[in-house]
Protein backbone atom coordinates (compact mmCIF):
# COMPACT_ATOMS: atom_id res chain seq x y z
CA UNK A 1 0.00 0.00 0.00
CA UNK A 2 1.36 3.41 -0.97
CA UNK A 3 2.04 5.73 1.98
CA UNK A 4 0.26 9.10 1.50
CA UNK A 5 2.57 12.05 0.91
CA UNK A 6 2.84 14.55 3.77
CA UNK A 7 3.34 18.29 3.74
CA UNK A 8 6.84 17.83 5.14
CA UNK A 9 7.81 15.55 2.24
CA UNK A 10 6.87 18.33 -0.17
CA UNK A 11 8.21 21.28 1.81
CA UNK A 12 11.59 19.61 2.24
CA UNK A 13 12.09 18.50 -1.33
CA UNK A 14 9.80 20.11 -3.87
CA UNK A 15 9.89 23.89 -3.19
CA UNK A 16 11.22 26.15 -5.92
CA UNK A 17 10.67 29.54 -4.27
CA UNK A 18 9.83 30.65 -0.73
CA UNK A 19 9.15 34.39 -0.49
CA UNK A 20 7.86 36.75 2.23
CA UNK A 21 6.44 40.06 1.04
CA UNK A 22 4.20 42.91 2.06
CA UNK A 23 1.16 42.39 -0.14
CA UNK A 24 -1.85 44.69 -0.35
CA UNK A 25 -1.62 47.87 1.72
CA UNK A 26 -4.66 50.07 2.33
CA UNK A 27 -4.00 53.38 4.10
CA UNK A 28 -6.13 56.08 5.66
CA UNK A 29 -5.24 59.72 5.13
CA UNK A 30 -6.47 62.12 7.80
CA UNK A 31 -5.73 65.71 8.78
CA UNK A 32 -4.63 65.65 12.46
CA UNK A 33 -5.49 69.32 12.97
CA UNK A 34 -9.13 68.88 11.86
CA UNK A 35 -10.27 66.17 14.26
CA UNK A 36 -11.99 68.16 17.02
CA UNK A 37 -14.77 70.75 17.05
CA UNK A 38 -12.36 73.49 18.15
CA UNK A 39 -9.87 72.65 15.40
CA UNK A 40 -12.61 72.80 12.75
CA UNK A 41 -13.85 76.16 14.06
CA UNK A 42 -10.30 77.50 14.05
CA UNK A 43 -9.76 76.39 10.45
CA UNK A 44 -12.95 78.05 9.25
CA UNK A 45 -12.53 81.30 11.18
CA UNK A 46 -8.87 81.97 12.04
CA UNK A 47 -7.24 80.26 9.04
CA UNK A 48 -9.81 81.09 6.34
CA UNK A 49 -10.71 84.48 7.83
CA UNK A 50 -14.47 84.00 8.20
CA UNK A 51 -16.18 85.88 11.07
CA UNK A 52 -18.48 82.93 11.82
CA UNK A 53 -17.31 79.27 11.48
CA UNK A 54 -20.49 78.13 9.74
CA UNK A 55 -20.99 74.62 8.27
CA UNK A 56 -22.19 76.37 5.11
CA UNK A 57 -18.52 76.94 4.30
CA UNK A 58 -18.08 73.18 3.80
CA UNK A 59 -20.24 73.34 0.69
CA UNK A 60 -18.22 76.21 -0.80
CA UNK A 61 -14.95 74.31 -0.36
CA UNK A 62 -16.48 71.10 -1.69
CA UNK A 63 -17.93 72.82 -4.76
CA UNK A 64 -14.55 74.35 -5.57
CA UNK A 65 -12.88 70.94 -5.17
CA UNK A 66 -15.37 69.15 -7.42
CA UNK A 67 -14.80 71.76 -10.11
CA UNK A 68 -11.03 71.29 -9.83
CA UNK A 69 -11.40 67.53 -10.34
CA UNK A 70 -13.56 67.95 -13.44
CA UNK A 71 -11.16 70.52 -14.90
CA UNK A 72 -8.17 68.29 -14.14
CA UNK A 73 -9.72 65.30 -15.91
CA UNK A 74 -10.68 67.41 -18.93
CA UNK A 75 -7.30 69.11 -19.20
CA UNK A 76 -5.36 65.82 -19.12
CA UNK A 77 -7.97 63.88 -21.17
CA UNK A 78 -8.42 61.34 -18.38
CA UNK A 79 -11.37 58.91 -18.70
CA UNK A 80 -14.24 59.76 -16.35
CA UNK A 81 -16.02 56.72 -14.90
CA UNK A 82 -19.27 56.80 -12.92
CA UNK A 83 -19.24 53.64 -10.80
CA UNK A 84 -22.51 51.80 -10.36
CA UNK A 85 -23.69 50.20 -7.13
CA UNK A 86 -22.29 46.71 -6.59
CA UNK A 87 -19.71 47.12 -9.34
CA UNK A 88 -16.19 45.87 -8.67
CA UNK A 89 -14.26 49.02 -9.39
CA UNK A 90 -10.89 47.45 -10.11
CA UNK A 91 -12.42 45.18 -12.78
CA UNK A 92 -13.84 48.22 -14.56
CA UNK A 93 -10.51 50.07 -14.56
CA UNK A 94 -8.27 47.02 -15.19
CA UNK A 95 -8.09 47.45 -19.01
CA UNK A 96 -6.90 51.05 -18.57
CA UNK A 97 -4.27 50.02 -16.02
CA UNK A 98 -3.02 47.25 -18.31
CA UNK A 99 -2.69 49.72 -21.17
CA UNK A 100 -0.79 52.14 -18.93
CA UNK A 101 1.55 49.32 -17.87
CA UNK A 102 2.51 48.78 -21.50
CA UNK A 103 3.46 52.46 -21.81
CA UNK A 104 5.43 52.29 -18.56
CA UNK A 105 5.16 55.89 -17.39
CA UNK A 106 3.55 57.37 -14.28
CA UNK A 107 0.15 58.91 -14.94
CA UNK A 108 -3.48 59.03 -13.85
CA UNK A 109 -5.34 56.49 -15.97
CA UNK A 110 -8.91 57.16 -14.79
CA UNK A 111 -11.02 59.23 -12.42
CA UNK A 112 -13.85 57.25 -10.87
CA UNK A 113 -16.84 58.76 -9.09
CA UNK A 114 -18.93 56.94 -6.49
CA UNK A 115 -21.45 57.75 -3.80
CA UNK A 116 -20.31 56.15 -0.56
CA UNK A 117 -20.88 56.37 3.17
CA UNK A 118 -18.04 58.19 4.93
CA UNK A 119 -17.45 59.61 8.38
CA UNK A 120 -17.39 63.38 7.82
CA UNK A 121 -17.77 66.54 9.89
CA UNK A 122 -21.24 67.88 10.49
CA UNK A 123 -22.23 71.13 12.20
CA UNK A 124 -25.14 71.97 14.48
CA UNK A 125 -26.33 75.48 15.28
CA UNK A 126 -26.69 76.65 18.87
CA UNK A 127 -28.77 79.74 19.63
CA UNK A 128 -27.80 79.95 23.30
CA UNK A 129 -26.57 83.44 24.17
CA UNK A 130 -26.67 86.73 22.26
CA UNK A 131 -25.13 85.34 19.03
CA UNK A 132 -25.60 82.02 17.26
CA UNK A 133 -22.67 79.61 17.24
CA UNK A 134 -21.91 76.14 15.91
CA UNK A 135 -20.63 72.90 17.30
CA UNK A 136 -19.00 70.27 15.08
CA UNK A 137 -18.88 66.49 15.30
CA UNK A 138 -18.45 63.34 13.22
CA UNK A 139 -21.37 61.72 11.38
CA UNK A 140 -21.78 59.06 8.71
CA UNK A 141 -23.06 60.54 5.46
CA UNK A 142 -23.43 59.37 1.86
CA UNK A 143 -21.12 61.67 -0.09
CA UNK A 144 -19.20 61.89 -3.36
CA UNK A 145 -15.81 60.17 -3.50
CA UNK A 146 -13.23 60.48 -6.28
CA UNK A 147 -11.03 57.51 -7.16
CA UNK A 148 -7.81 58.52 -8.89
CA UNK A 149 -6.48 55.33 -10.47
CA UNK A 150 -2.79 55.74 -11.21
CA UNK A 151 -0.01 53.81 -12.82
CA UNK A 152 3.22 54.52 -10.97
CA UNK A 153 6.67 53.68 -12.34
CA UNK A 154 7.74 52.30 -8.94
CA UNK A 155 4.51 50.89 -7.48
CA UNK A 156 2.57 49.93 -10.60
CA UNK A 157 -1.25 50.03 -10.27
CA UNK A 158 -2.68 51.94 -7.31
CA UNK A 159 -5.49 54.29 -6.41
CA UNK A 160 -6.04 57.33 -4.20
CA UNK A 161 -9.60 58.03 -3.06
CA UNK A 162 -10.48 61.52 -1.83
CA UNK A 163 -13.81 62.26 -0.18
CA UNK A 164 -15.40 65.49 -1.43
CA UNK A 165 -16.76 66.50 1.99
CA UNK A 166 -15.02 67.97 5.04
CA UNK A 167 -12.54 66.97 6.49
CA UNK A 168 -11.80 65.14 3.21
CA UNK A 169 -10.61 61.72 4.36
CA UNK A 170 -8.33 59.90 1.95
CA UNK A 171 -7.82 56.19 1.17
CA UNK A 172 -4.69 54.91 -0.60
CA UNK A 173 -4.17 51.42 -2.01
CA UNK A 174 -0.87 49.93 -3.21
CA UNK A 175 0.47 46.41 -3.73
CA UNK A 176 3.86 45.33 -2.39
CA UNK A 177 4.24 42.51 -4.91
CA UNK A 178 3.77 44.96 -7.80
CA UNK A 179 6.41 47.23 -6.31
CA UNK A 180 8.81 44.29 -5.94
CA UNK A 181 8.29 43.27 -9.57
CA UNK A 182 9.41 46.67 -10.82
CA UNK A 183 12.42 46.69 -8.49
CA UNK A 184 13.41 43.20 -9.62
CA UNK A 185 13.23 44.29 -13.27
CA UNK A 186 15.40 47.34 -12.62
CA UNK A 187 17.93 45.17 -10.77
CA UNK A 188 18.15 42.70 -13.61
CA UNK A 189 16.56 39.80 -11.71
CA UNK A 190 14.67 37.51 -14.06
CA UNK A 191 11.31 36.15 -12.89
CA UNK A 192 7.96 34.79 -13.98
CA UNK A 193 4.74 36.00 -12.37
CA UNK A 194 1.87 34.58 -10.41
CA UNK A 195 -1.41 36.47 -10.58
CA UNK A 196 -0.22 38.42 -7.53
CA UNK A 197 3.33 37.41 -6.81
CA UNK A 198 6.26 35.49 -8.21
CA UNK A 199 6.28 31.98 -9.68
CA UNK A 200 10.01 31.60 -10.39
CA UNK A 201 13.07 33.75 -9.89
CA UNK A 202 16.71 33.68 -11.00
CA UNK A 203 17.93 35.09 -7.68
CA UNK A 204 15.62 34.19 -4.75
CA UNK A 205 17.89 35.77 -2.13
CA UNK A 206 18.14 39.00 -4.11
CA UNK A 207 14.37 39.07 -4.57
CA UNK A 208 13.78 38.53 -0.84
CA UNK A 209 16.18 41.39 -0.14
CA UNK A 210 14.13 43.63 -2.43
CA UNK A 211 10.87 42.67 -0.68
CA UNK A 212 12.47 43.55 2.66
CA UNK A 213 13.27 47.07 1.42
CA UNK A 214 9.68 48.25 1.01
CA UNK A 215 9.52 50.61 3.97
CA UNK A 216 7.62 53.56 5.41
CA UNK A 217 9.67 56.21 3.61
CA UNK A 218 9.00 54.74 0.16
CA UNK A 219 5.29 54.34 0.84
CA UNK A 220 4.95 57.85 2.28
CA UNK A 221 6.88 59.34 -0.66
CA UNK A 222 4.50 57.65 -3.08
CA UNK A 223 1.40 58.86 -1.22
CA UNK A 224 2.42 62.47 -0.68
CA UNK A 225 3.98 62.73 -4.14
CA UNK A 226 0.66 61.93 -5.79
CA UNK A 227 -1.40 64.02 -3.35
CA UNK A 228 0.68 67.07 -4.32
CA UNK A 229 0.11 66.42 -8.03
CA UNK A 230 -3.61 65.64 -7.84
CA UNK A 231 -6.40 68.19 -7.34
CA UNK A 232 -7.24 68.34 -3.61
CA UNK A 233 -9.48 70.45 -1.36
CA UNK A 234 -6.37 72.02 0.20
CA UNK A 235 -4.10 74.52 -1.52
CA UNK A 236 -0.49 75.49 -0.88
CA UNK A 237 -1.51 78.00 1.80
CA UNK A 238 -3.45 75.31 3.68
CA UNK A 239 -0.54 72.89 3.44
CA UNK A 240 1.95 75.49 4.69
CA UNK A 241 -0.31 76.05 7.72
CA UNK A 242 -0.25 72.32 8.56
CA UNK A 243 -3.57 71.33 7.02
CA UNK A 244 -2.42 68.23 5.19
CA UNK A 245 -2.86 64.49 5.49
CA UNK A 246 -1.04 62.10 7.77
CA UNK A 247 -1.17 58.37 7.03
CA UNK A 248 -2.41 55.46 9.13
CA UNK A 249 -2.88 51.77 8.40
CA UNK A 250 -6.37 50.61 7.50
CA UNK A 251 -5.61 47.13 6.13
CA UNK A 252 -2.27 45.38 5.75
CA UNK A 253 -1.69 41.98 4.14
CA UNK A 254 1.60 40.22 4.77
CA UNK A 255 2.12 37.05 2.77
CA UNK A 256 4.42 34.08 2.53
CA UNK A 257 4.30 32.28 -0.81
CA UNK A 258 5.79 28.80 -1.22
CA UNK A 259 5.93 27.87 -4.90
CA UNK A 260 6.33 24.18 -5.73
CA UNK A 261 8.33 22.93 -8.67
CA UNK A 262 5.36 21.18 -10.23
CA UNK A 263 1.61 21.73 -10.02
CA UNK A 264 1.00 18.17 -8.86
CA UNK A 265 3.21 18.84 -5.82
CA UNK A 266 1.15 21.93 -4.95
CA UNK A 267 -2.09 19.96 -5.27
CA UNK A 268 -0.75 17.11 -3.15
CA UNK A 269 0.42 19.57 -0.50
CA UNK A 270 -2.91 21.34 -0.24
CA UNK A 271 -4.90 18.13 -0.23
CA UNK A 272 -2.80 16.94 2.71
CA UNK A 273 -3.26 20.31 4.42
CA UNK A 274 -7.05 20.37 4.00
CA UNK A 275 -7.36 16.74 5.13
CA UNK A 276 -5.75 17.67 8.45
CA UNK A 277 -7.85 20.80 8.82
CA UNK A 278 -11.10 18.89 8.43
CA UNK A 279 -10.88 17.79 12.07
CA UNK A 280 -7.63 18.03 13.99
CA UNK A 281 -6.43 21.24 12.39
CA UNK A 282 -9.48 23.34 13.18
CA UNK A 283 -8.72 25.14 16.45
CA UNK A 284 -11.47 26.77 18.46
CA UNK A 285 -9.21 29.58 19.65
CA UNK A 286 -6.91 31.26 17.17
CA UNK A 287 -6.42 34.60 18.90
CA UNK A 288 -2.98 33.55 20.09
CA UNK A 289 -1.63 33.28 16.56
CA UNK A 290 -1.19 37.03 16.96
CA UNK A 291 0.65 36.72 20.28
CA UNK A 292 -1.89 38.88 22.10
CA UNK A 293 -3.25 38.51 25.62
CA UNK A 294 -6.99 38.95 25.82
CA UNK A 295 -8.66 41.24 28.30
CA UNK A 296 -11.69 40.21 30.31
CA UNK A 297 -14.00 42.36 28.19
CA UNK A 298 -13.07 40.68 24.90
CA UNK A 299 -16.35 39.43 23.45
CA UNK A 300 -15.50 38.62 19.83
CA UNK A 301 -15.45 35.01 18.63
CA UNK A 302 -12.37 33.24 17.34
CA UNK A 303 -12.97 30.55 14.77
CA UNK A 304 -11.69 28.88 11.66
CA UNK A 305 -13.50 28.02 8.46
CA UNK A 306 -12.77 25.96 5.40
CA UNK A 307 -14.39 27.82 2.52
CA UNK A 308 -15.29 25.62 -0.44
CA UNK A 309 -17.57 28.17 -2.09
CA UNK A 310 -14.70 29.92 -3.88
CA UNK A 311 -12.69 29.02 -6.95
CA UNK A 312 -10.43 27.05 -4.61
CA UNK A 313 -10.27 26.01 -0.98
CA UNK A 314 -9.41 28.70 1.56
CA UNK A 315 -8.68 27.89 5.21
CA UNK A 316 -9.42 30.95 7.34
CA UNK A 317 -8.65 31.59 11.00
CA UNK A 318 -10.27 34.74 12.40
CA UNK A 319 -9.27 36.95 15.30
CA UNK A 320 -11.34 40.04 16.12
CA UNK A 321 -11.16 42.15 12.96
CA UNK A 322 -8.20 40.29 11.43
CA UNK A 323 -7.57 36.86 9.99
CA UNK A 324 -4.90 34.51 8.72
CA UNK A 325 -5.68 32.43 5.66
CA UNK A 326 -4.14 29.62 3.63
CA UNK A 327 -4.96 28.81 0.03
CA UNK A 328 -3.60 27.40 -3.22
CA UNK A 329 -2.35 30.21 -5.48
CA UNK A 330 -2.80 29.72 -9.23
CA UNK A 331 -2.71 25.96 -8.72
CA UNK A 332 1.02 25.88 -7.99
CA UNK A 333 1.81 27.85 -4.81
CA UNK A 334 0.83 27.60 -1.15
CA UNK A 335 0.17 31.05 0.23
CA UNK A 336 -0.24 32.13 3.85
CA UNK A 337 -1.59 35.65 4.41
CA UNK A 338 -2.04 37.50 7.64
CA UNK A 339 -4.68 40.14 6.91
CA UNK A 340 -4.69 42.86 9.56
CA UNK A 341 -7.83 44.99 9.45
CA UNK A 342 -7.06 46.66 12.77
CA UNK A 343 -3.40 47.03 13.87
CA UNK A 344 -4.64 47.04 17.47
CA UNK A 345 -5.43 43.33 17.09
CA UNK A 346 -1.67 42.77 17.04
CA UNK A 347 -0.93 45.38 19.70
CA UNK A 348 0.39 47.87 17.13
CA UNK A 349 -0.55 51.54 16.74
CA UNK A 350 -2.26 52.69 13.57
CA UNK A 351 0.12 55.35 12.25
CA UNK A 352 2.16 54.34 9.22
CA UNK A 353 5.42 54.77 11.13
CA UNK A 354 4.55 51.57 13.03
CA UNK A 355 4.38 49.47 9.85
CA UNK A 356 7.74 47.69 10.50
CA UNK A 357 6.48 46.39 13.86
CA UNK A 358 3.24 45.18 12.32
CA UNK A 359 5.02 43.45 9.42
CA UNK A 360 7.39 41.69 11.84
CA UNK A 361 4.47 40.36 13.90
CA UNK A 362 2.51 39.31 10.84
CA UNK A 363 5.52 37.48 9.39
CA UNK A 364 5.97 35.75 12.72
CA UNK A 365 2.31 34.69 12.62
CA UNK A 366 2.82 33.23 9.13
CA UNK A 367 5.91 31.38 10.31
CA UNK A 368 4.16 29.93 13.35
CA UNK A 369 1.28 28.76 11.21
CA UNK A 370 3.68 26.99 8.85
CA UNK A 371 5.47 25.42 11.83
CA UNK A 372 2.10 24.19 13.06
CA UNK A 373 1.35 22.66 9.66
CA UNK A 374 4.70 20.86 9.75
CA UNK A 375 4.19 19.52 13.26
CA UNK A 376 0.69 18.33 12.37
CA UNK A 377 2.12 15.85 9.85
CA UNK A 378 5.45 15.08 11.46
CA UNK A 379 4.55 14.00 14.99
CA UNK A 380 5.69 10.35 15.10
CA UNK A 381 7.49 9.85 18.42
CA UNK A 382 10.56 7.79 19.14
CA UNK A 383 10.20 5.31 21.99
CA UNK A 384 12.20 7.35 24.60
CA UNK A 385 10.08 10.45 23.95
CA UNK A 386 6.87 8.46 24.31
CA UNK A 387 8.06 6.81 27.52
CA UNK A 388 9.07 10.16 29.03
CA UNK A 389 5.52 11.45 28.60
CA UNK A 390 3.53 8.27 29.21
CA UNK A 391 5.37 7.23 32.40
CA UNK A 392 6.16 9.00 35.67
CA UNK A 393 9.54 10.73 35.66
CA UNK A 394 11.70 12.84 37.95
CA UNK A 395 12.23 16.46 36.94
CA UNK A 396 14.76 18.35 39.07
CA UNK A 397 14.09 15.96 41.95
CA UNK A 398 10.32 16.29 41.72
CA UNK A 399 7.94 13.60 40.48
CA UNK A 400 6.26 14.43 37.17
CA UNK A 401 3.04 12.38 36.91
CA UNK A 402 2.43 10.35 33.76
CA UNK A 403 0.24 11.33 30.84
CA UNK A 404 -0.87 7.81 29.95
CA UNK A 405 -2.11 7.20 26.44
CA UNK A 406 -5.70 5.94 26.43
CA UNK A 407 -6.70 7.50 29.74
CA UNK A 408 -9.93 9.43 28.98
CA UNK A 409 -8.80 12.55 30.81
CA UNK A 410 -5.41 12.56 29.12
CA UNK A 411 -6.98 12.02 25.70
CA UNK A 412 -9.40 14.90 26.30
CA UNK A 413 -6.46 17.06 27.35
CA UNK A 414 -4.50 16.13 24.22
CA UNK A 415 -7.53 16.79 22.03
CA UNK A 416 -8.02 20.20 23.62
CA UNK A 417 -4.38 21.13 23.04
CA UNK A 418 -4.64 19.80 19.51
CA UNK A 419 -7.71 21.92 18.83
CA UNK A 420 -5.68 24.86 20.07
CA UNK A 421 -2.75 23.85 17.90
CA UNK A 422 -2.29 27.36 16.55
CA UNK A 423 -2.19 28.67 20.10
CA UNK A 424 1.52 29.18 20.55
CA UNK A 425 0.72 31.68 23.30
CA UNK A 426 -2.13 32.45 25.60
CA UNK A 427 -3.37 29.09 26.95
CA UNK A 428 -5.00 29.68 30.32
CA UNK A 429 -6.60 27.50 32.98
CA UNK A 430 -10.01 28.87 32.10
CA UNK A 431 -9.83 28.60 28.30
CA UNK A 432 -8.30 25.12 28.26
CA UNK A 433 -10.57 23.77 31.01
CA UNK A 434 -13.72 24.57 29.01
CA UNK A 435 -12.45 22.61 26.03
CA UNK A 436 -11.28 19.62 28.10
CA UNK A 437 -14.63 19.43 29.90
CA UNK A 438 -16.44 19.43 26.55
CA UNK A 439 -14.31 16.59 25.17
CA UNK A 440 -14.39 14.63 28.42
CA UNK A 441 -18.16 14.90 28.72
CA UNK A 442 -17.94 15.15 32.49
CA UNK A 443 -17.29 17.66 35.26
CA UNK A 444 -13.75 18.97 35.18
CA UNK A 445 -12.77 21.30 38.00
CA UNK A 446 -10.33 24.18 38.20
CA UNK A 447 -8.18 22.10 40.55
CA UNK A 448 -8.00 19.25 38.04
CA UNK A 449 -7.00 21.70 35.35
CA UNK A 450 -4.27 23.15 37.59
CA UNK A 451 -2.96 19.62 38.23
CA UNK A 452 -2.93 18.85 34.50
CA UNK A 453 -1.20 22.12 33.68
CA UNK A 454 1.48 21.19 36.18
CA UNK A 455 1.87 17.78 34.51
CA UNK A 456 2.16 19.38 31.10
CA UNK A 457 4.69 21.93 32.32
CA UNK A 458 6.91 19.41 34.11
CA UNK A 459 6.89 17.18 31.02
CA UNK A 460 8.06 20.14 28.93
CA UNK A 461 4.89 20.28 26.83
CA UNK A 462 3.93 23.82 27.80
CA UNK A 463 5.89 26.81 29.08
CA UNK A 464 4.66 29.65 31.24
CA UNK A 465 4.83 33.13 29.73
CA UNK A 466 6.89 35.38 32.03
CA UNK A 467 4.81 37.52 34.36
CA UNK A 468 1.49 35.94 33.34
CA UNK A 469 -0.79 33.01 34.14
CA UNK A 470 -0.75 32.03 30.48
CA UNK A 471 1.14 29.22 28.79
CA UNK A 472 2.38 28.45 25.30
CA UNK A 473 2.73 25.04 23.68
CA UNK A 474 6.28 23.90 23.12
CA UNK A 475 7.25 22.01 19.93
CA UNK A 476 7.18 18.79 21.99
CA UNK A 477 3.72 19.75 23.23
CA UNK A 478 2.45 20.20 19.70
CA UNK A 479 3.85 16.82 18.63
CA UNK A 480 2.45 14.98 21.65
CA UNK A 481 -1.02 16.52 21.25
CA UNK A 482 -1.21 15.62 17.58
CA UNK A 483 0.37 12.16 18.04
CA UNK A 484 -1.99 11.12 20.85
CA UNK A 485 -5.05 12.46 19.03
CA UNK A 486 -4.24 11.05 15.61
CA UNK A 487 -3.22 7.65 16.98
CA UNK A 488 -6.46 7.39 18.95
CA UNK A 489 -8.98 9.04 16.60
CA UNK A 490 -7.59 8.08 13.20
CA UNK A 491 -6.03 4.69 13.83
CA UNK A 492 -7.11 2.78 16.92
CA UNK A 493 -10.71 3.95 17.11
CA UNK A 494 -11.53 3.15 13.45
CA UNK A 495 -9.73 -0.22 13.66
CA UNK A 496 -11.79 -1.34 16.66
CA UNK A 497 -14.91 -0.93 14.51
CA UNK A 498 -13.31 -2.25 11.33
CA UNK A 499 -15.63 -5.30 11.20
CA UNK A 500 -18.65 -3.07 10.66
CA UNK A 501 -19.92 -0.81 7.91
CA UNK A 502 -18.63 1.72 6.78
CA UNK A 503 -15.25 0.00 7.09
CA UNK A 504 -13.99 -1.13 3.64
CA UNK A 505 -15.19 -4.57 2.52
CA UNK A 506 -11.66 -6.05 2.08
CA UNK A 507 -10.81 -5.11 5.66
CA UNK A 508 -14.03 -6.65 7.01
CA UNK A 509 -13.39 -9.86 5.05
CA UNK A 510 -9.83 -10.04 6.34
CA UNK A 511 -11.02 -9.65 9.93
CA UNK A 512 -13.61 -12.43 9.47
CA UNK A 513 -10.85 -14.69 8.16
CA UNK A 514 -8.70 -13.94 11.20
CA UNK A 515 -11.67 -14.57 13.51
CA UNK A 516 -12.28 -17.97 11.83
CA UNK A 517 -8.66 -19.03 12.30
CA UNK A 518 -8.69 -17.97 15.97
CA UNK A 519 -11.96 -19.91 16.59
CA UNK A 520 -10.41 -23.01 14.96
CA UNK A 521 -7.34 -22.79 17.17
CA UNK A 522 -9.53 -22.51 20.28
CA UNK A 523 -11.56 -25.52 19.13
CA UNK A 524 -8.40 -27.59 18.50
CA UNK A 525 -7.18 -26.85 22.03
CA UNK A 526 -10.22 -28.80 23.41
CA UNK A 527 -10.63 -26.29 26.21
CA UNK A 528 -14.37 -26.50 25.86
CA UNK A 529 -16.86 -23.72 26.49
CA UNK A 530 -16.24 -21.20 29.27
CA UNK A 531 -17.52 -22.35 32.65
CA UNK A 532 -19.45 -19.60 34.52
CA UNK A 533 -18.05 -18.70 37.93
CA UNK A 534 -20.16 -18.27 41.04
Amino acid sequence: MKVPVTVNDLLDGQVGLDLECLDRLYLNGYVPTLQTSGQVASFLSVHLGNPIPSPALFEKIGTRFRAKVRDYAAEHEIPWIQFRKGERKLDVVRPLLDKAAEQGRSRVVAVGVAQEFQYVTSGARRDEGPVPWFVFGKAERRVTCYYFYVWDEEFGPAFIKICAYFPYPVKIWVNGHEWAKRQATWNGIGFTELSNGFATCDDPEGLQSICDQLDVDRIAAFAHGWLVDLPTPFDERDRAAGYWWDLSMRQVEVSRTIVFRQRRHARAFFEALVADNIDIGRPDHVEVIFARRLSRDTTTEFHTAIDRYTDGVVVNANFKHSRIKQYLKDGRAYRIETVVNDPGDLGVRRRLEHLPELVAKARDANRRLLDTVRVGQGCLLASPAFERVAHPTLVEGRRAPALRFGDPRVMALAGALCACLLAVTGITNRSLRARVAELLGADYTTGQMSYDLRRLRMKGLIARLPGTNSYTLTPDGQRIAVFYTKLHDRLLKPLTAADQIPAPLPLRQALRTIDTYISNYIGQSRLGSPVPTT
